[in-house]
């Protein structure tokens, strides 16, 4: 038996501009019964319990706003949520544990913020009944017997204290324009702001007031804010958003010292590599982005991003994806790179009033992918616009062959029209190209967006978008700044992929800077190392080959790293392991044989 449901996307249906196909073209209403009909607010109405699922409304729908799936019977008793008629919804509630940090992963628009709401009290679970009224008791009764239902009991009566930190901190210069030390003073009920503030490197930017601070300054300032707080569980929505490498480790320390003094933590991240090192457990969401959404059972944080990775859950017995995320296995410079010089300079030096960088000589082949990494303000985004032609070296050349294809860490979206018609004007047929599509907008859906106005895109949506537009552009390379902001962890994976195979067949070249080490694994045959001190000098290294790059990287860092046994997957090992000693020892830092013992780096 199964369970069908109808989702028709409010922002896309647009039934003034189309002729009514969905209508018109349904079996079921051609053989006289009602199953799609235009509702008083001219969006299609599909009757789920008329629908026969043939998918012809779904195919002759001009703007894809439809969708018609298919689901286990079963699932009908677990639905937690649903927002409105043909709307989406979600099955199933996360699990939290005192004294353990427990992950949440999957892809955007999957339910993980309504799980959240959920979870803090701020939205009461209707279960599937959207036209009545939503009551703790109910959601009480549908718990009995279950893990959650404590938790939830001390919620309904106001006996739980929550802290969430966000997913949206660029908001958070709109609700406090004042001094960051107001702010955590304000926040600080725990009597530990000066220990939050050391952790999390904030020193510097207690005296600033919260409108002038960078992103990852933004970020923290959050965290912190939510960690000051005196609750039983803490929430943190995308913790490592705008931090650097080592920033990520600040934050995993503050989150892991939260759940050891015995409170429940629940994180939603993209960076598995973060989530790995950070969590006890780890839940999936897996579904239908905008239509449904299916929390998961409880596993242990390798299981359960393998099995994220593998496209199945082993306890659920459940496959969500038809293929297996899986990381390359080459030998160190192994690469497919050519001759021929695309692009090269020489020593580079660039000098502002309170900031220096100096970049090593180096060329790029074509077939070679440049991974940058580094701290946050060392200069990378300004080698990387020297490299582009947007700004010009005060010491060195830069020699590139044809025009860089650049994508701006910052994204514009002040485009006055729809992304189709932002393709049109910047991409004109080159959007169509059957190699983009296949490796980018087809798996990034973005059929999905092409009917939505460039300014109403969210962070992750505007990320497609650009990334697209500089993959579809023909020139000789492609530069990239933090190509995996706001994407989820499955969209970092197709754009990192996409970026290697579309380079490579090309013959051309890409820079990529990301402070996620999965996707700069998965994109780079070479790295640039950038070290220094922040905000004052940077220095940068000539192209290294992958294993010396990333070897002298993670040393600085401090950090060594291992490939998971099953996935091939770079996962930090447990500091002062036994694992991490003997590669510290030998210097090895980046990677040991896969057929080392796993528990060797947790012990």
């Amino acid at each position: 038996m199964v369970h069908r449901i109808a989702v028709v996307e409010p922002d896309l249906c647009q039934s003034k501009k189309c002729g009514l196909e969905c209508i018109k073209e349904c079996p079921v209403n051609i053989n006289g019964q009602e199953c799609i009909v235009l509702a008083e607010n001219k969006l299609a109405l599909i009757s789920e319990e008329l629908c026969i699922g043939c998918g012809i409304c779904i195919k002759v729908c001009p703007f894809d706003a439809i969708d018609i799936l298919n689901l286990s019977e079963e699932l009908k008793t677990d639905k937690i949520h649903q927002y409105g008629v043909n709307s989406f919804r979600l099955f199933r509630i996360p699990t939290v544990r005192k004294g353990q940090v427990v992950g949440l992963v999957g892809r955007n628009g999957i339910g993980k913020s309504t799980a959240l709401k959920i979870l803090a009290g701020q939205l009461i679970p209707n279960l599937g009944d959207y036209d009545g009224k939503a009551s703790w008791d109910s959601v009480l009764q549908y718990l009995s017997g279950r893990e959650m239902k404590e938790h939830f009991e001390k919620i309904a009566d106001g006996e739980m204290r929550v802290s969430l930190k966000p997913q949206a901190v660029y908001r958070l210069p709109e609700a406090w324009k004042k001094e960051v030390h107001l702010l955590l003073e304000q926040m600080d009920e725990r009597k530990s702001m000066d220990r939050v503030v050391d952790v999390l490197n904030l020193r510097e930017a207690l005296r600033k007031k919260v409108p002038d601070l960078s992103g990852g300054e933004l970020q923290r300032v959050a965290v912190a804010a939510a960690a000051l707080k005196d609750a039983d569980l803490y929430l943190f929505d995308e913790p490592s958003s705008y931090n650097d490498v080592y920033q990520r480790l600040a934050v995993s320390k503050l989150i892991r010292d939260l759940a050891e003094s015995g409170k429940s933590v629940l994180v939603v991240e993209h960076d598995i590599a973060f989530l790995d090192y950070v969590t006890n457990y780890v839940q999936v969401i897996y579904g239908e982005p905008g239509a449904y959404g299916i929390v998961s059972g409880l596993y242990a944080s390798r299981t359960g991003i393998n099995a994220l990775l593998d496209g199945y859950l082993p306890q659920e017995n459940v496959r969500f994806r038809d293929h297996a995320v899986t990381f390359g296995q080459r030998a160190a410079g192994e690469t497919v790179e050519s001759e021929e010089v695309v692009a090269h300079y020489t020593k580079l030096g660039k000098s502002y009033p309170s900031f220096k960088l100096a970049v090593g000589a180096g060329k790029i082949n074509g077939g070679t992918i440049l991974g940058v990494v580094g701290a946050n303000a060392l200069g990378k985004t300004t080698f990387l616009k020297m490299l582009a032609g947007e700004e010009k070296p005060a010491k060195g050349t830069v020699h590139v062959d044809a025009k860089v294809a650049y994508k701006p860490q910052y994204l514009s979206s002040e485009f006055d029209g729809t992304v189709d018609e932002f393709f049109m004007s910047s991409l004109g047929t080159k959007y169509s190209d059957p190699v983009l599509q296949d490796s980018l907008a087809v798996p990034l859906r973005m059929e999905k967006l092409l009917a939505r106005r460039v300014g109403e895109l969210s962070g992750g949506e505007l990320q497609k978008v650009a990334i697209v537009a500089t993959m579809a552009q023909e020139t000789e390379v492609y530069a990239l700044d933090e190509p995996s902001a706001f994407l989820d962890v499955e969209d970092r994976f197709v754009v990192a992929r996409a970026i290697n195979r579309m380079v490579k067949a090309r013959g051309k070249a890409a820079v990529v800077i990301d402070h996620d080490l999965q996707v700069i694994d998965i994109v780079s045959d070479r790295i640039l190392v950038f070290s220094g001190e922040p905000g004052v000098s940077g220095e940068a290294t000539p192209p290294l080959s992958k294993e010396d790059g990333m070897n002298e990287f993670l040393k600085l860092v401090g950090l060594t790293y291992r490939r998971d046994v099953n996935t091939g997957r770079p996962r930090v090992n447990k500091p002062g392991s036994k694992l991490d000693r003997d590669q510290k020892e030998k210097g090895a830092y980046y990677y040991v044989s896969t057929q080392r013992d796993e528990s060797a780096a947790a012990d």
